[in-house]
């Protein structure tokens, strides 16, 4: 049984303005009004700018099982491309049936040029249960740059919040390793949401490091930053003053009548003097210009 895909909100119409073509190639129905012609599987060829980068081995290779069992259920949609034909979407599939040494596999040729098919293959992509949060973000950011959408209308076409949005989108500001350990499922994005509260990249990279050594959870990940941000920061110790600078002091809080404090540096100083109102600050300058 096909399973079904999540659907999509009205907004879609922002990314494919050919409403016909999109209700046949993301519909939840059969492919019932499409012509399934069986190509040769060496004849099909990954899209360059696929959006999907990272594949399960693991998974595959339970899809690549059922597939020797009950063959491939739903057919996979190509384009022409020179002499062979482009995947636009179902890649997971052609992957899968190449490890189940299928000669041939069902697909639906689509004539559609690479621009729709750039879109398609990403509203495919972003559409899937288990899609990479890396890959999501991406994916997302992507279709914001190219087609200049705003994150509510891509919310609106995958039927997802602005704020669901807006936090995928968040993960790709993480430092560049643990966006990669994200990517390698090593963390969740639960995790790069928390780690996203550490400004600083290296000290972000330092706690990823920490909770995959340990193991944390989510939630264990929450408090182990409140608790760093919390500690109290280290004070500098003070130096403190030798007996001739007190002495200055002294002497200037007696010539003026008002707290002196020397600040002594290594090739320069301060001379801070305090003043209490208007009255006191002109009574100080009238000395001073003396």
């Amino acid at each position: 049984m096909t399973q079904k895909k999540r659907g999509l909100g009205k907004g879609l119409s922002a990314l494919i303005s050919d409403k016909a073509l999109v209700d046949t190639i993301l519909s939840e129905e059969e492919y019932i009004n499409d012509n399934i012609v069986y190509l040769e599987i060496d004849s099909i060829v990954s899209k360059e700018e696929q959006p999907r980068k990272y594949f399960d081995e693991e998974a595959l290779e339970d899809l690549a099982n059922s597939i020797r069992l009950h063959g491939i259920i739903q057919p996979i949609i190509v384009r022409r491309a020179d002499e062979k034909y482009e995947i636009v979407a179902g890649e997971r599939r052609w992957r899968a049936s190449k490890k189940a040494q299928l000669k041939k596999i069902p697909c639906i040729i689509k004539d559609i040029d690479i621009e729709t098919a750039s879109k398609i293959a990403l509203i495919e992509n972003v559409q899937r249960e288990d899609l990479n949060p890396i890959e999501e973000a991406i994916a997302y950011k992507r279709i914001m740059d190219e087609y200049n959408l705003k994150q509510e209308e891509i919310g609106e076409a995958i039927g997802k919040s602005r704020t669901y949005v807006a936090n995928s989108i968040r993960l790709l500001n993480l430092h560049e390793k643990v966006i990669e350990y994200i990517y390698e499922g090593k963390l969740s994005s639960g995790h790069g949401k928390a780690l996203l509260g550490i400004k600083d990249k290296d000290e972000q990279l330092k706690a990823c490091e920490k909770i995959i050594d340990l193991g944390l959870n989510v939630r264990e990940t929450e408090a182990e930053i409140k608790q760093s941000k919390t500690k109290p920061k280290k004070k500098r110790k003070i130096k403190p003053k030798e007996s001739y600078i007190i002495d200055l002091e002294d002497q200037l809080m007696r010539s003026l009548g008002t707290k002196v404090n020397l600040i002594v540096g290594n090739k320069k100083g301060k001379i801070e003097i305090e003043y209490y109102g208007d009255n006191d600050l002109e009574r100080l300058i009238d000395l001073l210009m003396q």
